[in-house]
């Protein structure tokens, strides 16, 4: 039995579909907060179990005979180290025998502010003594495609990462990435860095949307100050904004490069290329 945490997300919802791909529905259980809104992952014939990060006793129902989870990192940043040390202490209790953590690339070094928590995520579940797997997740090509609205309509992509290289892929490349791990053998203590077969920059992203509109679409760097007030002005919360501004410059310190190719060796196929994610949106 396979668990997903917190199923009704974006990357939760592709996991599962990738994870049907490999094993019975039967076998796969959707760990979510409000069970209303997994109508359509039970309709799959998924069982759906209600668990919540911020209610640790809800965790021991919701992880009862399962062998295997999947810890998706929680979209609360500030309170996620946490909250995953419930689910994390909740497995230990289940003798869960793998727990597979989507954490971020290279968290032990990253120069973004986002690592922090996940690594000390890394950190508590080494010392737990549940068996784990760390599955890295570099850049969601989407995190930038989301913005070609605001490009389009300001003649600019923005940002603060320099000539930072991103090796970005989509979510579903990463959610059948961790459906293959979840379903294949011995990967107990294995890090995985995942990342997308080919980087860009920011201004190679802007001549991307050019291309393919027609339209005249540059990259425009700011310093992170002042990237993060024009993402406040743009009607962004505080932090996000905040996040927003300092992972770009982590991106112009090398934070989001890598060259591995881990992750198309695991689902056996190249990655999303940014040309492909950029139609997709457009």
């Amino acid at each position: 039995m396979i668990v997903v945490t917190g199923a009704t997300g974006q990357l939760g919802q592709l996991v599962i579909k990738s994870l049907l791909k490999k094993v019975p529905a039967a076998s796969i259980v959707a760990a979510v907060r409000n069970v209303d809104k997994a109508k359509d992952i039970a309709a799959l014939g998924v069982q759906v179990r209600q668990a919540d990060y911020n209610q640790p006793a809800s965790w021991d129902g919701a992880l009862k005979g399962a062998d295997k989870v999947l810890l998706i990192s929680s979209s609360e940043v500030g309170q996620r180290a946490t909250q995953h040390k419930v689910v994390i202490d909740a497995a230990k209790r289940a003798g869960v025998k793998l727990l597979a953590y989507t954490s971020i690339l290279r968290a032990d070094t990253s120069p973004l502010g986002l690592a922090v928590e996940h690594k000390e995520t890394e950190d508590y579940l080494r010392a737990s003594g549940v068996s784990f797997t760390l599955l890295r997740h570099g850049w969601y090509t989407e995190n930038y495609t989301a913005g070609i609205p605001s490009a389009l309509a300001h003649g600019a992509v923005f940002g603060a990462a320099g000539d930072g290289r991103i090796s970005s892929a989509t979510r579903a490349d990463y959610a059948e990435a961790d459906a293959a791990v979840l379903t294949a053998e011995n990967q107990a203590g294995k890090v995985y860095e995942l990342a997308g077969d080919t980087s860009y920059t920011l201004t190679e992203f802007a001549a991307e949307i050019a291309r393919q509109t027609g339209k005249a679409i540059g990259y425009v760097n700011l310093p992170e100050a002042e990237y993060k007030k024009a993402l406040l002005g743009a009607g962004l919360p505080e932090f996000l904004a905040e996040l927003l501004a300092n992972s770009d410059t982590g991106v112009s310190k090398g934070g989001l490069f890598d060259d591995g190719k881990q992750l198309s060796k695991l689902i056996g196929r190249p990655t999303t290329a940014l040309a492909e994610a950029v139609k997709a949106a457009l």
